[in-house]
């Protein structure tokens, strides 16, 4: 390998490493900001005890007290900060392969990519952290729908992990990492449309003012960083409600869910297309503020270290 291969080597895996970090501040500034909104959207997923999102809310408040709107954070406080940290780097990393074969493609002109490359980069994001946003959100799941008091079921996410990871439960694989299936294609969708509206607005604004991307002011980052949110779920939402259901399905024999094709089915007899649906209002309440504060935190750290 040539001087030049290993510094253009070096060069790529040090900007690696800036997208990972500033994923991963992007990650924590989406937990602290969304997770009292999570709990009340899976909440409304997976039971029907609830009239609305503001019934589901007050009885949380209630019945539970305000700290019970943080229950489970531990694990995707740890967990979500490496999946956010994957995606900006995976993204990266796709877009940067894309850029290279569209300038050997094309050498005379810029290497930008198509709006339907973004996608695929974004796609591929989304895959590859569903490596890691699997099981973080099975858990999770599992720790907020526990029951509240004496009826607790896990003392906390490592008892939650070795039960779910149990022969019985199903082992790692069908345990741990049910409802895999349905969470690949729900990232694949959503981070290739999360990453493709938002490089559509910050291109777009910056051709627009003739600016450079870095110039685009802060507020408008997280504004074009809420929108995309609202897009995410938009495009992803019934893929969601099905994995939301699977990984709050029983365990072992008490499973009422064979396969994330029965579940969509009985999701489909019992509740119609409204089912796919439920829970939206705060997902998309939610989704504006941590998606914000998700890209701001990452564009501004990103801009910090360059």
């Amino acid at each position: 390998m040539s001087g030049e291969e290993l510094e253009v080597e070096g060069q790529g895996l040090k900007q690696t490493a800036k997208d990972l970090f500033s994923g991963a501040c992007g990650g924590i500034a989406q937990v602290l900001l969304g997770q009292p909104f999570d709990i009340v959207k899976v909440r409304l997923q997976t039971t029907t005890q609830y009239s609305n999102a503001l019934d589901c809310a007050t009885q949380i408040w209630k019945k539970e007290g305000p700290l019970a709107f943080y229950k489970g954070t531990l694990t995707p406080l740890i967990g979500i900060g490496a999946c956010v940290s994957v995606q900006f780097g995976g993204f990266h990393y796709a877009r940067r392969i894309l850029e290279q074969r569209n300038a050997a493609a094309n050498p005379a002109l810029p290497p930008t990519l198509s709006y339907g490359q973004y996608y695929l980069a974004g796609a591929f994001a989304g895959v590859t952290n569903s490596v890691l946003s699997g099981p973080i959100e099975h858990v999770r799941i599992r720790l907020q729908t526990q029951p509240h008091g004496a009826g607790r079921l896990y003392d906390g996410p490592l008892a939650c992990i070795r039960t779910l990871s149990r022969p019985g439960n199903g082992g790692v694989l069908r345990g741990l990492y049910r409802g895999q299936a349905v969470t690949v294609l729900r990232e694949a969708q959503a981070y290739g449309v999360w990453f493709l509206a938002y490089e559509y607005m910050m291109n777009l604004d910056a051709a627009r003012n003739k600016i450079e991307r870095r110039e685009v002011p802060t507020w408008k980052v997280a504004l074009y960083g809420g929108l995309a949110g609202e897009a995410l779920w938009l495009a992803s939402y019934p893929f969601d409600v099905v994995k939301s259901k699977m990984q709050s399905d029983g365990l072992g024999s008490g499973m009422r869910y064979k396969s994330m094709r029965d579940c969509f089915g009985q999701t489909w007899r019992a509740e119609g297309l409204r089912g796919f649906w439920k829970g939206i209002g705060p997902t998309l309440l939610r989704a504006m503020p941590v998606s914000a504060g998700t890209f701001a935190v990452a564009e501004v750290t990103m801009r910090f270290i360059s």
